[in-house]
């Protein structure tokens, strides 16, 4: 059988049946645009295999919670895709909500960024400007060390994540902000500033 590899617009309908939440749609165009910015940063010839990965990581997350990371296989294995896609997509609850273990260079930027464009976006939200144009890597760092802000975001993850990449907490911060600022608008986080 021949390997069906899902285009995005495919991926992008498949996330919008499963996900009405906007903020849920935004969080997947983010992960998105940090992975295809990670793919550039790290030379990867596959990005778009990245991209998708990225955009429907939560996919199974809205209607079926408490199956998360497991629901997905069975929605992914009745389309066709790819077996990489799928494990891919299930690591990065490794040790939340899943067993699979991220050990592609794809699938441990995944887990180490998925948490933190969270943090990255509440950080954001709470600026003057709401503008991922001014978020800096201290201003993140800053609420951070703030355990009740965005408390959903698990630091103890990113913190594990950056270890996997052997990456410095504060460049992998400062490149999903970079890989973030890239769908600014689309994702309600241009503020007043646009870039120059």
């Amino acid at each position: 059988m021949e390997r069906h590899i899902p285009d995005r617009a495919e991926a992008m309908n498949l996330l919008k049946e499963y996900n009405q939440n906007e903020n849920l749609i935004k969080h997947a165009l983010a992960v998105e645009a940090v992975m295809l910015h990670f793919a550039d940063l790290l030379g990867e010839t596959d990005k778009h295999k990245w991209g998708i990965v990225g955009l429907v990581h939560d996919l199974d997350y809205e209607r079926f919670p408490e199956q998360h990371c497991t629901k997905v296989k069975q929605i992914l294995e009745e389309k066709g895709w790819p077996e990489d896609y799928i494990h891919a997509i299930q690591s990065h609850g490794w040790g939340l909500c899943s067993d699979v273990e991220p050990t592609e260079r794809m699938e441990k930027v995944l887990y180490a960024i998925d948490e933190l464009t969270g943090l990255v976006t509440a950080t954001a939200l709470v600026r003057p400007s709401k503008s991922l144009f001014d978020t800096t890597v201290q201003s993140v760092k800053k609420k951070w060390k703030q355990k009740a802000f965005a408390a959903g975001a698990n630091r103890e993850v990113i913190e594990r994540g950056a270890k996997m990449l052997g990456m410095d907490l504060d460049k992998l911060i400062e490149e999903t902000i970079r890989g973030m600022q890239k769908v600014a608008a689309e994702i309600g986080l241009a503020g007043n500033n646009t870039p120059t």
